[in-house]
């Protein structure tokens, strides 16, 4: 779908969306049933993520036969992308769909909680928050908003970004002005560039008229829908920065614990399953998007140069030790129990999984 297409559809639906916004002051409870609403960083029908939400919400309406229906705001439809959580808090909406390091301004633990450079990629993630203690941790830090935090989906390992001009080694980053969240956000400052965040329907604008240089929002099934191709035909890969972006659904705590106990339980499973399921999403329509940006757009496809790639690192350690050491209380114990985590969960992935894909690259084909 090209960029033009796919926000005139979403902004023909956000006018009827919004007009029923109007009339939806309080959440509905008629014969036991409650209506929730949901709102959004992403644009409506947004491939991956924005469907991702949707899908989630239907998929508790239908799982709960009603008793608990979700409607689902798009980024700008009841509020703008990036305040979100903000109108969980504020008790606009019941529920947001997101990522936590949007967040991080309120408690930089959150940043733990969508990507971290050089950290761990989608699967060790879910061992941590899941079966190592970074789901209670992560309960402490919204314990102190009010709110309650899921696992909701996973982008798998992300592109690097998109960029006006090749990239011969750190010295081309000195003042590039680019779009990137999060610790990455901050590895980035320390290499050169000049950072700012912007939600995925304002990134093209910004690249069109000049006010940022370079880009990054997720990979190919995303960044097709949002055109940049048509601005900067360098393409690089990996992800240093994000090895496995989650989102996150939040939820107003209180009424959380006010559901009878059996929606409690569907809607932290519906949770995981989605997560799950965008990763299987991203994982198929990736290459073949990769394989249009490539074939129908004349993209070039790239590797960042090592220089690059180890500075990387030697920022993404000063960034994460300098939490672990001088973070407030809290983000000092969730860096630490993400770092022993990590320790622990990479002697896997180091150990057998990234052993089996080196052979797996060197010796096997199918035709």
């Amino acid at each position: 779908m090209k960029r033009r297409d796919f926000f005139r559809k979403a902004g023909a639906a956000t006018a009827g969306v919004a007009a029923a916004a109007t009339t939806l002051a309080t959440p509905a409870i008629a014969q036991g049933n409650i209506t929730w609403r949901m709102v959004t960083t992403w644009p409506q029908n947004f491939p991956g993520l924005g469907v991702g939400a949707q899908r989630l919400a239907d998929r508790i309406t239908a799982a709960s036969g009603g008793r608990l229906s979700i409607q689902v705001y798009a980024a700008g439809e009841m509020v703008p992308g990036l305040q979100a959580l903000d109108a969980v808090i504020d008790g606009s909406a019941e529920m947001s769909h997101g990522a936590a390091y949007y967040w991080q301004n309120k408690s930089m633990g959150l940043s733990f909680y969508t990507g971290v450079p050089y950290g761990m990629t989608n699967r060790e993630l879910a061992a941590w928050v899941r079966h190592m203690g970074g789901q209670e941790l992560w309960d402490e830090i919204y314990d102190q908003f009010g709110v309650q935090g899921f696992l909701s989906g996973d982008t798998g390992t992300q592109a690097g970004g998109w960029f006006r001009n090749e990239l011969t080694g750190v010295s081309d980053i000195q003042g590039l002005r680019f779009r990137t969240p999060g610790l990455g956000g901050q590895v980035w400052e320390k290499l050169g560039a000049s950072v700012t965040n912007l939600a995925a329907g304002d990134i093209f604008a910004a690249l069109q008229n000049g006010t940022l240089d370079a880009a990054e929002f997720v990979g190919p099934y995303n960044d097709l829908a949002l055109g940049f191709y048509q601005i900067a035909k360098n393409y690089y890969f990996p992800s240093f920065i994000e090895p496995g972006l989650a989102t996150e659904l939040v939820v107003d705590k209180a009424k959380y614990q006010e559901l009878p106990q059996d929606l409690q339980e569907l809607v932290k499973f519906v949770c995981q399953a989605e997560y799950d399921e965008v990763a299987s999403d991203f994982a198929a329509n990736d290459p073949r998007a990769l394989q249009t940006l490539v074939n129908d757009h004349g993209v070039t496809v790239r590797q960042f140069p090592d220089e690059i790639m180890e500075a990387g690192a030697v920022a993404a350690k000063e960034i994460l030790t300098d939490i672990r050491d001088n973070g407030d209380e809290l983000t000092k114990r969730v860096a630490e129990s993400y770092v022993e985590a990590f320790n622990i969960v990479r002697q896997k992935t180091d150990g057998t999984d990234s052993l089996f894909l080196r052979a797996r690259e060197q010796y096997f084909t199918l035709d």
